[in-house]
């Protein structure tokens, strides 16, 4: 049986500590900052380089991020010429945390996470598909369980890190009915 940890959170207007979460949750930086310290811990400076933002700014969407829960710091350590430095790793609870208008958040991350990519590094599928609700449901379900299978996993040490994006939704183009 899962526990708490495991439980989906969902976030609903008028509470303040979800309307925090929703604001966090709604920069395409803020999401890369989490790919990033996904399976590495990741300094402030090391991720304003990365993303080629200023350290200042950085540190205003890692504090969001440390103050929602989505980012905990770990132990500091000693950076280049002594300085100390506080890595971050990302928690996991964005992996929980179902989002109302989201999804266009997600679009632009991931529109932003491939600029640049290699045609040749880059696959993607896009298919059409005539469903009835119930078997909607079931690929859904099916689809969620499958990338969850493979998170829950855990990284393997000595894989490559990739990105994986799908989108499912209503096809209006030929309009529904036709």
């Amino acid at each position: 049986m899962a526990d708490d940890r495991d439980a989906r959170i969902e976030l609903r207007r008028g509470d303040p500590e979800a309307e925090a979460r929703m604001r966090a949750l709604s920069s395409p930086l803020r999401l890369r900052v989490l790919r990033l310290c996904a399976f590495e811990s990741r300094t402030n400076k090391e991720l304003a380089e990365l993303l080629g933002v200023n350290p200042g700014t950085m540190l205003h969407h890692v504090r969001t991020l440390v103050q929602t829960g989505y980012l905990a710091a770990e132990p500091t350590r000693s950076g280049a010429h002594g300085a100390r430095e506080v890595p971050y790793r990302a928690t996991g609870l964005s992996w929980r945390t179902s989002m109302p208008g989201g999804s266009y958040v997600l679009v632009e991350t991931f529109l932003q996470q491939i600029e640049g990519v290699a045609d040749e590094d880059l696959d993607a599928t896009w298919l059409g598909l005539k469903l009835t609700e119930e078997h909607r449901e079931e690929f859904q379900h099916r689809l969620y369980q499958l990338v969850d299978e493979f998170k829950e996993r855990g990284p393997d040490p000595d894989g490559d890190t990739y990105s994986f994006f799908s989108a499912l939704h209503p096809d209006d183009n030929p309009p529904r009915g036709s």
